[in-house]
């Protein structure tokens, strides 16, 4: 499965580049690319459970920049 999730105030490329080197090792993620100038995520899984991935993917992105917001919706 493959999602595109849109970021709001994303500051800077080097934040997008540890958040994507950091999403990435998650388990149950199979490729992440974050796209600063875009403003959004690609994540692309081979779990069940995306909500549950989510949350994860959340939680680095906060640790990273916390000021960006992903805008993800159940």
């Amino acid at each position: 499965m493959k999602k595109v999730i849109k970021l709001k105030d994303l500051d800077c490329a080097n934040c997008a580049a540890k958040m994507e080197n950091n999403i990435k090792k998650i388990p149950g993620v199979t490729d992440a690319s974050v796209n600063f100038m875009m403003q959004k995520m690609t994540i692309e899984t081979d779990t069940d459970d995306f909500d549950a991935l989510m949350q994860e993917v959340i939680k680095v992105c906060s640790k990273v920049e916390p000021d960006c917001e992903v805008l993800y919706k159940k």
